[in-house]
């Protein structure tokens, strides 16, 4: 490499390092805000973040870097496969994305989610949609002009949010692969609800006290392999995961004295994204590289650490003795597999973070098919309640009493977050695909899980992914671990070998 390259490089990787850790400084304080402080507190914050949001957007933004980045694009020695050259890939999308966008509209979207996630949280817990609806209706315009600011050729409005969180993909890709799952899982789900067998739901809601929840729920995610010295585990109204950058990652839950599974898996699913945080490489931090590969590989991580492994049996096995030591008064007279049985149990339920393995995904369907005439301009704000119904009864079979069971149960378009949903369901996927591979790899996990073993998995998943980066595209890198185009038919498979079993279908 030629010495005027290496030098405009490490000019450009300044530029972006300084933009990324003027992100990390807003990330601190949106964690803040989601955790301790106070309510009074929110106008401020909210010009704080608008500030720094403008700041970082100037900094990414700044000509400088639209210049080192053609001097870069020009030069003949970069090697086409290397690192710099998938940063200089990743930097020209963010650069071109950025710059469409002003930067009024960037602090205006900042200072309206932050106070819309205020708003959010008030109006979840009154279970009042129209006290809401004004910053729904704000957030849902602020997201329209994004999207037209941005582009999106000759597809649709929808396509330009779903890419910031799923590079190269589009609405039409989500829902080919969405129709191929539908036609599958909908008719597994239906021979489970004709089996006639059903657990002992009781189980889960029988009292399990908090400080005890949060202790065995430290304990495990700690044993799976997240890195308490470089992170925490704090209470929040909805569940995140924030990483700050090398050594300070930030796990939330939330706890309910008379339902187990909420805190436990929902501190393991945290938990996989803090992993995929903690295993890139901190020498690339603030470049691409040193970035997360998309949101649906990152939910991939959380939701493999969740459900492959925390809801097996073999995890158990290692872990129930413990568990029944913890809540005595809970588990101590209930045999493992009736315990097994309950946290796998498949029931159409209101609240997506709760909802098991199968049923899952058909919230995210539910949350896929409003979105997209959302922002087209199809579906009001106001309509939003009376769709959601109409949708949970078509794919759950049921419908909320009230709003903070349907539309308000998420914090995600109160925060801006549309077309982020997709990649849960997507991320599914990819887990399913990836276990497989880690099988083939390292040989019966299961035997692994039971002896309490998860180092080889996390070691592998930090090799063949975290490591990667956004060195390679999504739907390339998983291709790459696993041999095979990103397909919907290994979390079938999953799902069929546990609830054949289970459900003797």
């Amino acid at each position: 490499m030629s010495h005027t390259t290496s030098q405009a490089y490490s000019q450009l990787m300044s530029e972006t390092r300084e933009a990324a850790l003027l992100e990390s400084c807003g990330a601190v304080l949106g964690w803040d805000e989601q955790t301790y402080m106070p309510v009074g507190g929110a106008e401020h914050r909210s010009n704080q973040l608008a500030l720094l949001a403008g700041l970082a957007h100037e900094k990414a933004t700044s000509p400088r870097v639209g210049e080192l980045l053609q001097q870069l694009e020009a030069a003949r020695d970069v090697e086409p496969d290397s690192v710099m050259a998938a940063n200089l890939r990743e930097i020209r999308r963010d650069y071109d994305r950025a710059t469409r966008l002003p930067k009024r509209l960037v602090e205006e979207l900042s200072k309206t989610t932050s106070l819309s996630q205020q708003a959010w949280v008030a109006a979840r817990k009154q279970r009042d949609f129209p006290q809401f609806l004004p910053w729904l209706d704000k957030v849902t315009k602020l997201k329209r002009e994004v999207a037209q600011a941005i582009g999106y050729g000759q597809g649709v409005p929808y396509d330009a949010l779903l890419e910031e969180y799923e590079p190269g993909m589009t609405a039409a890709d989500v829902t080919t692969l969405f129709d191929a799952l539908k036609a599958d899982l909908v008719p597994l789900i239906a021979k489970v609800k004709e089996s006639g067998r059903v657990p002992r739901r009781e189980i889960l809601t029988r009292r399990y006290p908090i400080p005890a929840q949060q202790q065995f729920s430290i304990a495990a995610a700690e044993a799976i392999g997240f890195n308490f010295q470089q992170g925490r585990l704090d209470v929040a109204h909805h569940p995140f995961c924030s990483g700050f950058g090398p050594g300070d990652c930030r796990l939330t839950t939330r706890y309910n004295e008379h339902h187990f599974p909420g805190a436990f898996f929902g501190t393991l699913h945290e938990a996989g994204h803090g992993m995929y945080e903690q295993g890139l490489d901190p020498a690339l931090w603030g470049s691409p590289a040193g970035r997360a590969c998309s949101l649906a590989i990152h939910e991939s991580q959380s939701r493999m650490w969740e459900n492959l492994v925390g809801r097996s049996r073999a995890f158990w096995k290692w872990l129930y003795p413990r568990a029944q030591e913890t809540f005595p008064e809970a588990l101590g007279q209930t045999p493992l597999d009736e315990f097994y049985f309950a946290i796998n149990d498949v029931q159409p339920s209101f609240i997506r973070v709760e909802a098991d393995e199968a049923t899952y995904n058909l919230h995210i369907l539910l949350r896929f098919d409003m979105e997209r005439p959302l922002i087209a301009g199809d579906l009001a704000p106001a309509d939003v309640p009376g769709m959601w119904n109409e949708l949970s009864q078509k794919y759950l079979g049921i419908q909320p009493a009230h709003d903070s069971d349907g539309c308000l149960q998420d914090i995600h378009w109160s925060a801006g977050l549309v077309g982020y949903f997709p990649t849960y369901s997507l991320g599914n996927m990819v887990a399913s695909q990836l276990f497989e591979a880690a099988h083939r790899d390292l040989g019966d996990l299961s035997s692994q899980f039971a002896r309490g073993e998860f180092q080889p998995l996390h070691q592998w998943l930090t090799t063949k992914v975290h490591r990667e980066g956004r060195r390679y595209p999504a739907l390339k890198l998983v291709e790459r671990v696993t041999g095979e185009p990103l397909s919907h038919r290994p979390l079938i498979r999953h799902l069929q070998h546990k609830l054949g079993t289970l459900y003797g279908i």
